[in-house]
């Protein structure tokens, strides 16, 4: 695939386009998102509307990238680089693998650690549900659910209330904020529902 097919998708879940690394903060959650999800690829030197500019100096954008993997992400992230040359023009292409270490976290401007996954083409703030299904996610063994009444009832409930929220799950289940949270990891890790986080609030429908 040619830089221009790849350019031609657009932006999406796996793959960001950068005019220029400007901010190590900023492309932290980037990186953390990518290896969160499925991996990704980020194209510096391309307008967010596909239009390729080049950069300037590749060596500079390679070293901001890598202190952004290894000081703004926890745990690091190292990042695969190629240069392509396309009409006398420089694109770096930095491939970030999915990560067997999740959950990753980056740092950010109030000099806090958040966890981001990737949503289409944004870079999001991940809720509490998401954090514990990314850690259940390196376990080998996969998990067992003992089904009580209470996992019954969610799962009625989520087939009946299309993207139920955790508040009114919490309030229709009759059960605490984390009670309820742990019953909603184990069915996402044992892939019965699925969960979706957003620009608001996470919420959950049925597989």
């Amino acid at each position: 695939m040619t830089i221009k097919t790849l350019i031609q998708q657009g932006e999406g879940e796996q793959l960001d386009f950068k005019n220029k690394i400007s901010s190590c903060e900023k492309i932290a959650k980037t990186l953390v998102a990518f290896a969160n999800n499925k991996g990704g690829k980020l194209l510096v030197g391309v307008d967010d509307n596909g239009y390729i500019k080049g950069v300037k100096n590749e060596d500079e954008e390679k070293y901001m990238l890598q202190r952004a993997g290894h000081l703004y992400c926890r745990p690091a992230i190292d990042l695969h680089f190629d240069e392509i040359y396309v009409d006398d023009k420089v694109v770096l292409l930095a491939q970030v693998a999915e990560s067997d270490t999740k959950p990753h976290y980056a740092l950010n401007e109030d000099q806090r650690w958040w966890v981001y996954v990737r949503v289409k083409d944004k870079s999001v703030l991940a809720g509490k549900v998401v954090v514990d299904v990314l850690r259940r996610s390196n376990e080998p063994n996969g998990v067992f659910i003992n089904y009580t009444d209470k996992e019954k009832e969610l799962l009625e409930y989520v087939h009946t209330h299309t993207k139920s929220q955790l508040p009114e799950l919490c309030k229709h289940l009759q059960l605490s904020k984390r009670k309820t949270q742990r019953i909603l990891v184990n069915l996402i890790v044992a892939g019965v529902i699925d969960v979706h986080s957003g620009d608001r609030e996470e919420y959950y429908t049925e597989k």
